[in-house]
Order: C-alpha cells, then sequence, then structure tokens
C-alpha cells in the first residue's frame, strides 16, 4: 500500500467502475487527500462541484453504506490534520499559484515509486518512430515533449493537429516500426482523443498517457497511465504539473537511449557553429 493519503485514496478507487461525475469527485479527493477525511459531504460536493446526494451514491458505489462511513474509514487509513490554514488571506492570483504547488507536491509522491515513469522511459526510448500525441488544450505539452525528444530520439512524429489525417498518421507511425504511442490527454478531453487511442491500440501501440487525473476518460485505452493534475482556479487550467511530468519522461526515455549524451553534444556543436542561440 502507498504511504501518502493521495495513494491511498487511489488504491479505494482501483476497481470500480465510476460514472463521469463519481470521476470528478475521486480525482477532487485525491488532490484534496490531506483535507478529505474532516471535510462533510457538503463541503467535498461542492469542492468537486457536483450535488450533495452524488457525493452519498459515490460513497455507497465503493461499498460503504453512506458518506460518513467512508470518512470514517478514511480518517482511520489516512490518519492526521487538516492543512492548516494561512493568517493572511491569499488572493485570486495566489489561490492559483498555491493550488499548483499543492499538485506538485502530489506529483512529488506519486514519483516515489519511480518504477511507472522508468516502465514508460524504456517503451519510448524503444519506440522507432515514436509518436506523441496531444490535441487541444494538450498540443503545447506534446509539442514540448517532441522538440526536445528530437533532440536525442532518432525519429519523434508529433500528433498535435486532428481530422481524418490523424488515423493516417498513426497508420503511417505503425508500418514504419511504431511500438509504442506518447499521449498527452488535458481537460476537456477532445472524443478524438479518445478515439485516436482507442485506435491505436488496436494497431498494437502500447499507449503511455500523460493525463489529469486517473480516472479521465483516456484511462481505459491506456496501457500505462500517469497522472499530473491541473489547476483549476483560473478562467483557464494551468498545467504545471503535466509539463513537469513530460520533462521527467524525458529524462526516463534517455536513461534508455545510450547514445542520448552523444546526440545533444552533436546538436550543441551544431549550434554553435551555426550560431544558433545569442549567448
Amino acid at each position: 500500500m502507498s504511504d501518502s493519503p493521495a495513494g491511498r485514496l487511489q488504491e479505494l478507487f482501483e476497481g470500480h467502475r465510476l460514472t463521469p461525475t463519481q470521476r470528478r469527485i475521486a480525482h477532487c479527493m485525491v488532490r484534496r487527500a490531506a483535507d478529505v477525511p474532516f471535510l462533510s459531504s457538503v463541503e467535498l460536493a461542492e469542492l468537486a462541484g457536483v450535488s450533495q446526494p452524488s457525493v452519498t451514491r459515490f460513497a455507497v458505489a465503493l461499498g460503504f453504506d453512506g458518506y460518513p462511513a467512508l470518512r470514517k474509514h478514511l480518517r482511520e487509513v489516512t490518519p492526521g490534520e487538516p492543512a492548516p490554514t494561512t493568517g493572511t488571506p491569499y488572493n485570486e492570483y495566489q489561490q492559483a499559484v498555491q493550488a499548483e504547488i499543492e499538485n506538485l507536491r502530489h506529483l512529488c509522491e506519486l514519483l516515489a515509486d519511480p518504477a511507472p515513469v522508468e516502465r514508460a522511459g524504456r517503451l519510448l526510448a524503444a519506440s522507432r518512430p515514436l509518436p506523441v500525441l496531444g490535441l487541444r488544450a494538450a498540443s503545447s505539452q506534446a509539442r514540448g515533449f517532441a522538440y526536445f525528444a528530437g533532440k536525442v530520439h532518432p525519429d519523434v512524429r508529433l500528433l498535435d493537429e486532428g481530422g481524418s489525417m490523424l488515423t493516417d498518421r498513426i497508420d503511417a507511425a505503425v508500418r514504419a516500426g511504431a511500438s509504442a504511442l506518447l499521449c498527452f490527454a488535458l481537460p476537456r478531453h477532445p472524443r478524438e482523443v479518445v478515439e485516436s487511442l482507442q485506435y491505436a491500440r488496436s494497431s498494437g501501440l502500447t499507449v503511455v498517457t500523460v493525463a489529469d487525473s486517473a480516472f479521465a476518460p483516456v484511462a481505459r485505452h491506456s496501457d500505462l497511465l500517469i497522472p499530473a493534475a491541473v489547476g483549476t482556479g483560473l478562467a483557464f487550467d494551468t498545467a504545471c504539473a503535466p509539463m513537469l511530468l513530460g520533462r521527467v519522461l524525458l529524462e526516463a526515455m534517455c536513461d534508455g537511449l545510450p547514445d542520448a549524451q552523444a546526440r545533444l553534444e552533436e546538436f550543441d556543436a551544431g549550434a554553435a557553429a551555426r550560431g544558433l542561440f545569442v549567448e
């Protein structure tokens, strides 16, 4: 069992078929793992943006008589105190930053077990070519990963535009020898991403996914999903944790590429010869 409150919650939810509303509650609970044992059903419903009866039904779906029984169980398996509040209230911008700091703390706890990231790194390093998928909100994450990965991996193929050509490009990658696909999936989740992952797996690709939650719609179409929460306190979501997880996956992939350092040095030499960067 994981030693972190978030990890214990993840284990509690595993094996249950949750509705989209229930996945939203579960995601909220993981993000607020330290506070959840001390929240009322009304408070949890407000945080998750659902109705109080939905929280009760969620507890029953997990096998408890109701939310009080679930909360009692959480207090037994995740003992502790709710996070202290600061004496000076944060403004809305500071609250957004604090939420992202908390997301990074959760990611840090997750990475205490490096096995999933190490496995992902080996899968990505071995795939020639390596397709990297990210549409709409996730396109910048995919593009950033592909940019840096291209410095060390011999054949990275960015898939950041949807449409009928997307399936063709997956087919082309498979014909060229691809064995894995990396997907960045962030809310709101385009239906096309879910369909593309389903198609990629049916074509024989192993799907590695970075998503905002282990309960995201792409989860059932991923062979290996590593979650990194997004911030929701501003008008548009913030994605510091998914970006950092992408860099961590790059590091793990480099560990699986014996010539990664040589490729980087070759790039730096070429960049210097061309005067590419201003020093």
